[in-house]
């Protein structure tokens, strides 16, 4: 009896051990990111409920939500420096103060097949993991599973061309508009703006924003960190475009933003 008893507390260390080495019970620290678009406001996703389903999912999972940034009315196919709060996301695993980001659904981090990899790859280099309250976590690359890569980055493509399917219909709506004599609106990359109306309103160059790039592009040369370049833009009155101060990470995207337009010119 004493033998069996034994083997029972056995598995189950076994078993508890097996888990906690899969990530299944670990107690994982995390910042959860909450976007909203206009769009995705009529659908019924709002923050509060993006909130509400993350914090249920943490509390299921035994998870903790320790730092909860928002985006709202932000694209997502927009970079982390055109967003702040992912912006903030990132700097917080960049510090250290979370182990991990949950998000409602991937399409909530990006809505944009590159954008999506791009955040997951800056998470995953910093050691971190990424959780979806509708999937679980989002497992990293691995070469001897490329089906997992696949089936991810299907789920980011079908994210793009949702969004490419909304930006056409409000896109018809915006020149309906301009026909009309009404100016159409659009959102653009750090560093250019909208310009013209109707099927001519195009991105061109915005100069303040250009001063800025150049100003980061020569900091970086020089050596210098990506947060220490942040701390220079703000003591220069040099200010990003929505949020209040500049993050590493923001400074980070917009100079290796920069680096890929050399590269492709």
């Amino acid at each position: 009896m004493g033998g069996c008893r034994a083997r029972g507390v056995n598995s189950s260390v076994e078993l508890i051990t097996s888990l906690f080495s899969a990530g299944r019970l670990a107690n994982v620290r995390l910042a959860a990111y909450l976007r909203v678009s206009s769009e995705t406001q009529l659908d019924g996703q709002g923050l509060d409920v993006q909130e509400r389903a993350i914090a249920r999912w943490a509390t299921e999972h035994g998870h903790r939500v320790a730092l909860t940034f928002r985006d709202e009315g932000r694209a997502g196919t927009l970079d982390a420096p055109d967003r702040p709060g992912l912006a903030e996301t990132l700097d917080a695993v960049a510090d250290g103060k979370v182990e991990g980001v949950v998000v409602y659904a991937l399409d909530r981090l990006a809505r944009s097949l590159a954008v999506q990899e791009a955040a997951l790859g800056a998470v995953w280099k910093l050691g971190a993991r990424v959780f979806t309250v509708d999937g679980g976590e989002v497992q990293e690359d691995d070469p001897d599973d490329p089906l997992r890569t696949a089936m991810r980055q299907m789920r980011g493509v079908f994210a793009q061309l949702d969004r490419g399917q909304v930006v056409k219909r409000l896109r018809d709506g915006r020149r309906a508009k301009a026909a009309a004599g009404k100016k159409a609106v659009g959102d653009y990359p750090y560093g250019y703006r909208g310009a013209g109306k109707g099927r001519e309103r195009d991105m061109v160059p915005h100069p303040a924003e250009q001063a800025v790039i150049r100003r980061i592009a020569e900091l970086r040369a020089g050596g210098a960190s990506y947060r220490s370049i942040a701390t220079t833009l703000d003591a220069e009155g040099r200010s990003p475009r929505r949020a209040g101060r500049w993050s590493a990470m923001a400074v980070r995207n917009v100079s290796d933003r920069h680096l890929r337009t050399k590269d492709t010119a």
